[in-house]
């Protein structure tokens, strides 16, 4: 295909964004999600682990040798010992500091590749989906779900994974120690534990909700702003600048409302984790006392050992608190991103479809009936017949369906019922790329590629040399001024072609077209927005391309389709007159009232 994919659909620009939003996918179910994609690298998280094993074997024991130090040597000034322990110490503290960062090392290759990875499947998925998903949902809504929703997850992965596990057997490691130090202390010691993890989990239920809206507030708000952005010129011409403010304030405010609300809810975790920490350190203190001036099996050193590990208990609850912040706003993330990817791709080529090959252009249209939502037919019962090298042009109002029949013959969307043929194959027994390969579009709203303009050109086939750019080239009228710029076929093209002309940027789409080489062209007439010498070149280039094929215009201009071999006259989904320009004049019908009321338009101007 020579353009950028026609979306007519039902859905407007702001349209996903006033969708209302989904329920959220199950957390169990994302969590398992993303696993799946950890586990693809399961030799460097068992490196990982082994480290963290490490880190926590060493933490947990040097914590005894202090206990040690204090009951065994510090007590009775043995200063030789002390010196001993102090050196198993550093051992233990540099084993696990290497250990640290060698892991941190190996979750950020696995985070990094994990998220590489999602961007390539969503980016690849997008490929895959109907034109309809892109009618429905905005640019800056993708765009969204493509970035900051995968770089959540990214940060999740880089540091709450290892953090995670790293948790989890500190947690253990340190409970089996109390446990063979004293049970009396230990249960002192986890006596809080309930009120840490019943606050967690109140916390975090309500702010997963408010990180879910956040997530999407975003998405909204980058749609606004990408939008605006790019109609910039239109906000301009109407004044509207006040309006567009004000519309942005709305969005922006609904952001920073859940946003606040968000970030009060995980923020509130800290504090409260460190606070009940506290209470636990005066429990253990009067515990420990009690049973040291009993007379029981306790020691000072083992006193201060529970200090230090009530700290390092409570410390991976806190830590894995702290990073409700970032755990939410990932699982919020990363459910938008599965949201894309479990999104219905296009129906895929059946297990029989085959190439069409080369064809010569003849294209038959039976009793074909389409509607973008049911209950609300768009085209009913359309009928055509188009020869090889025959010339039809579509003429009728604004939503008559012309574009739709466009989109039904390129497959952007499937028909309800009736049949479409190419040179007696059916379009849905062949595949995709063969039919859309015997095809190519020239569109009023060109797009051009942030490329130079010998890659814009070759884009129509990919295989092309820099003598066939040309050639092409000179049949769309587009050498010349090529030439004449600093950097000629190399110019770099940016914004969509915004820094040449709009004809210009229409002459190097028919030269794309025109390289392409196809046996069935569809032309929606775009000379109306450039001057009248560029619309004579324009239409000479048009000229060179439609020689030798099956050609459909949609005709905005009916003084250019005068000499189209057939005229279809498209009202409410219906072709209700056909003929050549001759004969639709003298019936003195829909099409010549449409003709007369323009040019008598186009005189009075």
């Amino acid at each position: 295909m020579s353009n950028k994919n026609m979306r007519k659909g039902p859905g407007g620009p702001h349209h996903a964004a006033m969708m209302p939003h989904r329920k959220p996918v199950n957390t169990k179910g994302t969590i398992l999600r993303l696993c799946r994609y950890l586990l693809q690298y399961w030799h460097l998280i068992l490196i990982s682990l082994i480290c963290i094993c490490i880190t926590t074997v060493g933490t947990v024991f040097a914590t005894r040798m202090i206990g040690v130090a204090i009951d065994e040597y510090i007590a009775v000034f043995d200063f030789d010992g002390l010196f001993r322990v102090c050196i198993i110490l550093l051992v233990f503290y540099g084993a696990s500091s290497l250990a640290t960062w060698l892991q941190s090392f190996l979750m950020l290759k696995v985070g990094q590749e994990t998220v590489a990875t999602l961007r390539k499947e969503i980016f690849a998925k997008f490929q895959r989906l109907p034109l309809s998903y892109f009618d429905k949902t905005t640019h800056g809504e993708l765009m969204s779900r493509v970035t900051n929703d995968v770089d959540n997850v990214s940060q999740m992965v880089n540091n709450s994974v290892s953090q995670i596990l790293q948790s989890v057997l500190t947690i253990i490691g340190t409970f089996f120690m109390m446990v063979y130090l004293s049970v009396p202390l230990t249960i002192a010691t986890l006596i809080t534990i309930p009120v840490m993890m019943l606050t967690t989990k109140w916390v975090t239920k309500h702010s997963r909700k408010y990180f879910k809206k956040k997530q999407e507030s975003l998405g909204e708000l980058n749609g606004h702003i990408e939008e605006i952005i790019s109609g910039q010129k239109v906000v301009k011409v109407f004044c509207r600048e006040e309006e567009e403010i004000t519309k942005f304030k709305v969005l922006n405010n609904k952001l920073l409302d859940v946003s606040i609300r968000a970030e009060l809810f995980s923020g509130s975790i800290g504090p409260i984790m460190t606070a009940i920490n506290n209470m636990n350190y005066a429990v253990i203190v009067a515990v420990g006392g009690i049973l040291m001036v009993s007379g029981g099996a306790m020691t000072l050193g083992t006193i201060s050992n529970f200090m230090i590990y009530s700290k390092q208990f409570a410390r991976p609850l806190m830590e894995l608190a702290n990073q409700v912040n970032m755990i939410m706003s990932a699982i919020a993330g990363a459910e938008r991103v599965f949201e894309v990817l479990d999104e219905t791709e296009e129906v895929p080529d059946g297990p029989d479809a085959y190439e069409m090959g080369d064809i010569e252009g003849d294209v038959v249209l039976t009793d074909v009936n389409f509607s973008y939502e049911k209950g609300h037919p768009i085209l009913k019962n359309v009928n055509l017949y188009a020869r090889p090298g025959q010339t039809i042009a579509f003429v009728g109002p604004t939503g008559a369906g012309k574009t739709t029949i466009i989109n039904l013959l390129t497959r952007f969307y499937d028909i309800e019922s009736g049949s479409i043929t190419i040179d007696g194959h059916d379009i849905y027994k062949t595949t995709r790329n063969s039919l859309r390969s015997a095809l190519s579009i020239v569109l009023q709203d060109t797009y051009l590629f942030t490329a130079s303009i010998k890659e814009n050109i070759r884009y129509g086939r990919l295989n092309a040399t820099d003598e066939e750019i040309k050639e092409a080239a000179k049949l769309a009228n587009a050498h010349e001024f090529i030439r004449r710029l600093p950097d000629g076929y190399d110019t770099m093209l940016t914004d969509g072609g915004g820094n040449i002309s709009q004809g210009q940027r229409q002459m190097i789409s028919i030269a794309r077209a025109i390289l392409a080489n196809p046996s069935v062209l569809i032309l929606d007439e775009a000379t109306s927005s450039v001057d009248t010498r560029t619309e004579v070149k324009i239409q000479e280039a048009m000229h060179n391309l439609m020689k030798g094929r099956t050609n459909f215009v949609i005709a905005h201009r009916l003084s250019t389709i005068k000499d189209a071999d057939l005229i279809a006259v498209v009202n409410h989904g219906e072709i209700i007159e056909r003929g050549n320009h001759h004969q639709l004049m003298e019936k003195k019908g829909f099409y010549y009232n449409l003709y007369t009321n323009q040019f008598d338009q186009s005189e009075e101007v």
